[in-house]
């Protein structure tokens, strides 16, 4: 054993010899298996975080949900002539739109339902100490934290109390409490919001927020909001379902001075939000909510129903195939870095034909050869692979801090590229150790 490992040991250590005689050819040919390793890491790193951002879209969006909203429809002046009898037709039927009575009706009515929470949104101006700032003023049940993941950082939700007489009071999001109640403790303090004042009971948690998410999927940020009670908003707000004189007169005003009619959303609700029990019920369940709507809002269409963890499971699966493109570019990559050894070790024998001839005039053998080509593209393949990781992951790092887009680098990737840099090394090496190894030593010394 131990002549074993004197004799190949000494084969590696001339190939290691060939590399740091030959330092810039060597650093040259591993430039190949450098940047195809960094491409595989960076690559799958991005495609990684992609997929983390979807999968915390999904937890945003909440398990098996299903978002009811109101659809706006118009009536031009200018439309033609069997649009116009459709749109009488239309008229004839009556619907209040999306109201509170809606939602909870479906969480009465069907058993598959787990729970149910309007949304009503409105604009308002948050008012403190002199201090104002733009806030979104959503109504809500307790229902909805339950839907979205939502966490307290500090208070309490609604009681049963506060939710069905409309007591004002209020849950902040985490920008609005830094913004008013950067020094002290919100619970317990009033903060007035148009013209009401509203006794703050709770804080949200902070939550990491993904620009790409979409409002149609019922994802949107909770820093910039200030929760009440659904039935608080339209008692002490708005209640778009009531028709007051003043507001008919503002809206037949307007409608004499311009030409196009546009219908105003009258819908009490902005959206309604139902959970399902089991997965498997989600897509029975959102034909039966659909039926039951038309049946309420006299066979009209003013509605829409969404189920967006199905969009998102669609995006995730783009997502995916996303990544593989991406591995596969950076798998040819390295199969490029590896033909460039191929070529460079190939050169390599030809320049050092001599050498080869008195290496075997001396009594080295076939394979004394085939090692020592071998371990010079092994070894600079695994030197390669080594950098490769470390320019990859500050690759990663980089494109994290410049493009603000989310890397997540795995050990798999690492283990992956480093694996497949040594095995390009080795393959692509052989074909010139071999044909080393298989020259003349008599025309080799004539050489």
């Amino acid at each position: 054993m131990k002549a074993y490992i004197q004799r190949y040991g000494h084969d590696v250590g001339s190939g290691l010899e060939a590399i740091f005689t030959n330092k810039l050819k060597s650093l040259l040919t591993a430039l190949g298996i450098i940047f195809g390793v960094a491409a595989v890491i960076s690559m799958l790193a991005i495609g990684n975080g992609a997929q983390q951002e979807i999968l915390d879209q999904i937890k945003m969006v909440g398990v098996n949900n299903i978002i009811i909203t109101p659809l706006e429809t118009s009536i031009d002046e200018n439309q033609d002539e069997s649009s116009a009898e459709s749109a009488q037709i239309s008229t004839k039927k009556f619907s209040k739109g999306l109201t509170l009575l809606d939602a909870q009706a479906i969480g009465e009515i069907l058993p598959t339902v787990s729970k149910v929470s309007p949304v009503i949104d409105f604009n308002y101006s948050a008012i403190l100490n002199g201090k104002s700032k733009p806030v979104v003023l959503e109504g809500i049940t307790n229902a909805y934290f339950e839907l979205f993941e939502i966490n307290l950082s500090s208070g309490k939700l609604f009681t049963t109390e506060q939710t069905q007489s409309g007591f004002p009071v209020c849950i902040i999001g985490d920008n609005i409490r830094n913004v008013f109640f950067n020094q002290e403790d919100p619970i317990g303090k009033n903060i007035k919001c148009g013209q009401v004042w509203l006794q703050v009971i709770g804080v949200v948690e902070r939550r990491d927020f993904t620009a790409s998410a979409s409002d149609e999927m019922g994802i949107s940020s909770t820093d910039n909001k200030i929760f009440i009670p659904a039935k608080t908003l339209l008692m002490r707000f708005k209640n778009r379902a009531l028709v007051r004189a003043d507001e008919v007169e503002e809206q037949m005003l307007s409608r004499n001075q311009e030409k196009a009619q546009t219908k105003e959303n009258l819908n009490q609700l902005d959206k309604i939000i139902i959970q399902v029990k089991e997965t498997e019920q989600l897509s029975s369940t959102a034909e039966v909510v659909r039926r039951m709507m038309l049946r309420r809002h006299n066979d009209l269409y003013d509605f829409e129903v969404t189920i967006p963890e199905l969009l998102l499971k669609q995006q995730q699966r783009t997502k995916k195939i996303f990544n593989i493109v991406l591995g596969v570019i950076a798998g040819i990559s390295l199969i490029v870095g590896g033909i460039g050894i191929m070529n460079i070790m190939l050169a390599s024998v030809m320049e050092r034909i001599r050498e080869i001839g008195v290496r075997q005039a001396i009594g080295a053998s076939q394979k004394d050869i085939i090692i020592q080509f071998l371990s010079e593209s092994t070894i600079i393949s695994v030197s390669g692979g080594i950098i490769g990781i470390i320019l990859g992951v500050a690759l990663s790092k980089i494109i994290t801090a410049v493009f603000d887009i989310g890397t997540i680098i795995s050990v798999f990737s690492i283990l992956i590229s480093f694996g497949v840099s040594v095995l390009v090394g080795i393959t692509f090496g052989y074909i010139p150790a071999k044909r080393a190894a298989e020259q003349d030593p008599v025309n080799s010394l004539r050489y």
